[in-house]
């Protein structure tokens, strides 16, 4: 069994590798072979695909991608560009807080584009050296997820931790994780407020700076939306976007304080009384009505076009989210669900020892797998059958981020690309990259604090 038990694993292994390897769709699709191998080779019982968590994430998808298409993100980030060019000095801290909060209030990481080459032309034009914010601000930008109230990271651990007993609210997650998230961003900031060498002392960069076609490259042109008009239906598009936000937290706020405003259905069940069984409307469920509701108010009143939503870059990397979390997670609950007694009885007693050990599992799944959204989904039910208690995992949640370890996600390819100066590298060994340090550590210190607060308050 132990043997077989291992060659299963190694299919789940290398289908996840493979699937990274190609990334995008892939991911998910290639997952899909190692589901077939399994099931119909090994004859596994299928696990069940996480149906409520992807229903969620389209939900957001469609009213970010409306609000995408509508302008309403192009003023978000004039907003945003005009608070880095009054204070250019400060941009090693304040471009990764623009792009955490844009991602905290959008729900995905890829909304930064259009801002990362702004903060390298500000950070060039003012003499800095551009790999000092932009390293920590693409970091930022993917560590906000953790703590979107319609992010798909927080949506499922929700809804799974509610299966499992734990009764917790998107805003009690939030709660944690932006305080954490926020104390080792900074830190990673004040690190790389002077990290590497000044531009005036780097040799590389003076070498490109000699070239006239190439110090054109860097100076010759700038990168700004400030020039792009604003109509009024894009600001009404933020607005809806974000009173959508507010009503979700209103649900969250009322349920906290024990006056729930959600609505009651019957069960089905009755109790020992013989009175009907009533529970509230889900919070997964008012996310996807509040969210398609807003999508709606979008298209209708702020003109934004369903075509131009669905080629938006929100949109498609959206998508491709669902579909590897649809495959990712499928194939790690038919492994997991399988072997839960032997992995229970070899895990257990570190288990109960370490209980926050889970969270370098976390981490080294999600470098794998590039989803802090699948990470959760996979792991999670994991976690919670092996014993774990709701608060540590909650303490530990910013840990579903490891994927800038390897730096092939978009977002960091993304900026290295924009970065004229070439100050912001992957490195010749490929691990000497700009965003280890500010990724390591962002999420050292994030999950540390996450669970002091855990600890302390829940």
């Amino acid at each position: 069994m132990e043997i077989l038990m291992i060659v299963e694993l190694l299919v789940v292994l290398l289908a996840l590798y493979i699937g990274s390897r190609y990334g995008s769709l892939a991911l998910g699709a290639i997952s899909g072979i190692g589901l077939a191998i399994l099931v119909f080779g090994f004859q596994m019982k299928p696990g069940t695909p996480p149906t409520d968590v992807i229903y969620i994430i389209i939900a957001a998808i469609t009213c970010a991608g409306m609000l995408q298409a509508s302008g309403g993100m192009d003023w978000m980030i004039q907003l945003a560009e005009k608070l880095l060019r009054r204070n250019p000095n400060s941009i090693t801290f304040l471009a990764p807080l623009c792009t955490f909060f844009l991602t905290v209030m959008v729900g995905t990481g890829h909304v930064v584009y259009t801002l990362m080459p702004i903060i390298c032309d500000i950070a060039l034009k003012k003499g800095i050296r551009p790999e000092r914010p932009c390293g920590v601000a693409s970091i930022a930008s993917q560590l906000g997820i953790t703590c979107s109230p319609i992010a798909a990271a927080v949506a499922s651990f929700v809804v799974i931790s509610s299966n499992y007993g734990y009764e917790v609210t998107n805003l009690q997650v939030i709660a944690v994780t932006l305080p954490a998230t926020l104390i080792g961003l900074m830190c990673a900031s004040v690190l790389s407020y002077k990290r590497g060498l000044d531009l005036d002392k780097d040799s590389a960069f003076q070498a490109r700076c000699a070239n006239p076609e190439t110090y054109k490259y860097m100076y010759g042109n700038t990168a700004t939306l400030l020039d792009k008009e604003v109509s009024k239906e894009a600001k009404l598009s933020v607005f809806i976007f974000l009173g959508a936000l507010g009503v979700i937290v209103l649900f969250s706020l009322c349920q906290i304080f024990g006056c729930d405003i959600r609505p009651l259905f019957a069960t089905g069940a009755v109790d020992a009384d013989g009175n009907p069984v009533v529970k509230p409307l889900a919070m997964n469920l008012i996310i996807q009505i509040v969210m398609l509701t807003a999508a709606a108010l979008m298209t209708i009143f702020a003109k934004a076009q369903p075509k131009k939503a669905i080629s938006g870059s929100v949109w498609q990397s959206g998508m491709v989210a669902v579909v590897a979390i649809y495959g990712i997670a499928w194939l790690a609950d038919t492994y997991f669900s399988n072997y839960m007694e032997e992995m229970k009885a070899g895990l257990g007693g570190i288990v109960a020892s370490y209980p926050w050990a889970i969270a370098f599992a976390f981490f080294a799944v999600s470098i794998l797998i590039n989803s802090q959204g699948a990470v959760v989904v996979s792991m999670l039910p994991l976690a919670y059958s092996l014993g774990i208690p709701g608060p540590v995992l909650l303490g530990v949640l910013p840990s579903v981020y490891g994927y800038f370890f390897i730096p092939n996600y978009p977002s960091d390819i993304a900026t290295v690309n924009f970065d004229r100066s070439g100050t912001t590298v992957i490195g010749k060994y490929l691990l000497n990259h700009s965003f280890m340090m500010p990724g390591l550590v962002s999420i050292t210190i994030s999950t540390i604090v996450s669970y002091l607060i855990t600890m302390l308050f829940f």
